[in-house]
């Protein structure tokens, strides 16, 4: 075997390492990046772990139990499951995160979690098309709109939709699946409008046979969402919004095991009436959804951004300046 040749050391040293000295150590010797986000992200990483274990004495046993429990999180992931979303999301840090890096400038459409099961093969369908097989559901007619905060329709907006079936399952979750169902991608038309037709949310558990389901279990929490249909909103130069309505009067609708409801994304659903049953296609009485979208210009959401950064960095005491609208620290 070929001798492999050695790395010449400029590291600092680590030198008689204590429970007192260990952070301060760890952070030196990661802090050699010309990444100045990367060498800050680590920093703050390294210093909340640490204190994290000497806050709580962390014991070898919870140590080894919550890395056995991160490997059972990978283990059961796979390309229609990931686990790791579905932990982000149960502790909040997936809504909480969106939040930081996409604000909700006035008059906007607030965000909510993306979730485990937004898939990439969902068909493009014309406006009016039905993007569900499901002959159980209760069927439901969907008009929206797309617009400005100034009330201006947005033409040309890509728009990602997708919920469960009746049984309250998401396609990918079913064995077999040759095709999706229950997702479509449709793009607003000059008038920013777009409509389709699809099922009643219902209400469902998220998965909960992994390691998430039996943290949750211990915490004495349920695994339900609230009844919703997602969506997702791309255009060049719009801020990507991901999103999702959730119906009044859910059981679950203040208690999302996933944190994703906002009192502006619940909604009321009414009936089809004749005329616009006529004019869709649709049976009188069918679900009605209506809904009007308002997107923020990219632009609007990166200075609410910085805005909302430098008052929270400020407010912390932290000596830090924004790079590409992230902060470094500020050593000028």
């Amino acid at each position: 075997m070929a001798s492999q040749t050695k790395p010449e050391v400029n590291a600092p040293p680590l030198l008689d390492l204590t429970i007192d000295n260990i952070t301060p150590n760890a952070i030196r010797i990661n802090s050699q990046s010309p990444n100045a986000r990367l060498t800050y992200l680590m920093a703050r990483l390294v210093t909340h772990l640490h204190d994290f274990a000497r806050e709580t004495r962390l014991s070898t046993d919870e140590w080894m139990a919550a890395i056995t429990f991160l490997i059972g999180c990978g283990q059961i992931s796979n390309d229609v499951r990931n686990e790791f979303i579905l932990l982000s999301d149960v502790l909040g840090l997936s809504l909480l995160v969106d939040n930081i890096n996409h604000p909700t400038p006035p008059n906007c459409t607030e965000g909510s979690v993306l979730g485990p099961f937004h898939t990439h093969d969902a068909p493009v369908l014309q406006n009016g098309s039905s993007m569900t097989a499901d002959p159980e559901g209760e069927p439901m007619l969907a008009l929206c709109t797309v617009k400005d905060s100034s009330g201006k329709p947005i033409p040309g907006v890509k728009v990602d939709i997708w919920e469960t079936d009746s049984s309250g399952h998401y396609d990918v979750q079913h064995e077999g699946r040759d095709e999706p169902s229950e997702r479509c991608i449709m793009i607003t038309d000059d008038e920013g409008r777009f409509w389709f037709q699809g099922l009643k949310p219902v209400s469902y558990p998220i998965p909960h046979d992994g390691p998430v389901g039996k943290l949750l279990l211990m915490l004495k929490r349920h695994c339900w969402r609230p009844a919703h249909v997602h969506f997702m909103f791309d255009k060049d130069g719009w801020d990507h919004l991901i999103t999702a309505l959730y119906l009044r009067g859910d059981p679950y609708e203040t208690s999302d095991a996933v944190f994703g409801v906002k009192k502006s994304l619940v909604v009321d659903l009414d009936k089809v009436d004749k005329e616009t049953a006529e004019k869709h296609g649709v049976k009188e009485g069918t679900w009605l959804l209506k809904h009007d979208f308002v997107l923020s210009t990219k632009e609007q959401t990166e200075k609410l951004r910085d805005q909302l950064a430098t008052e929270a960095l400020q407010n912390l005491g932290l000596n830090l300046k924004l790079v590409d609208h992230l902060p470094v620290p500020d050593l000028d």
